[in-house]
């Protein structure tokens, strides 16, 4: 296992490369955002199925929110994170470069765990999935990805914080004031009920 600390992953990250470390929820697999095909290549992942950029604070993630909807993103952002829930929201005309969807959205989560904040603090958002192989479930211990991803280094500490081991919960933006669920897990969002 190839461990790495929060100053040499960033060395790791801009060779274009991807880097493993925990979060509240399942362990990911990010990269900068200009090398997202990284990760669909580790995954073997569809890519049609976007990624999540990661960040340490909502407002870090501000610029890549479409203006039409960044009320509703700080209201939301304020009230739920950090913690376990994926926001979709519509992406900034700016920001355009990175998305990984088809339909000029972008999902953006804020992390509750303080490694992978120190990590975003360090790196800046991320473009991150699950760390598994796509259609297997993977472990969530270091040692257990160590072995579906032998090449990628590993954010140490280990072992690391414990995480609830569940996916996040995923609201998608529909218009002012209305969101859709879109994956229930650990978080109840007040606004859809």
């Amino acid at each position: 296992m190839d461990l790495v600390d929060c100053k040499s992953a960033l060395k790791t990250l801009n060779s274009g490369l991807p880097i493993i470390f925990p979060t509240d929820t399942l362990p990911a697999i990010g990269c900068l955002p200009k090398f997202s095909n990284i990760i669909y290549e580790f995954k073997k992942r569809d890519r049609n199925k976007p990624l999540i950029l990661m960040g340490s604070e909502h407002k870090h993630l501000i610029d890549y929110v479409h203006e039409s909807a960044k009320k509703d993103y700080e209201y939301v952002a304020s009230k739920y994170w950090p913690g376990a829930l994926t926001i979709v929201i519509p992406a900034s005309e700016k920001q355009t470069v990175n998305l990984t969807s088809k339909d000029f959205t972008i999902g953006l989560r804020i992390p509750n765990s303080y490694v992978a904040q120190s990590l975003l603090r360090e790196t800046g958002p991320l473009l991150t999935s699950s760390a598994n192989i796509s259609g297997f479930k993977g472990s969530i211990t270091a040692e257990g990805i160590a072995q579906d991803f032998p090449s990628v280094k590993i954010l140490g500490p280990i072992p690391w914080e414990k995480s609830s081991g569940k996916a996040s919960t995923i609201i998608f933006w529909k218009k002012s004031g209305n969101w859709r669920l879109i994956r229930e897990g650990e978080v109840l969002v007040k606004e859809l009920h």
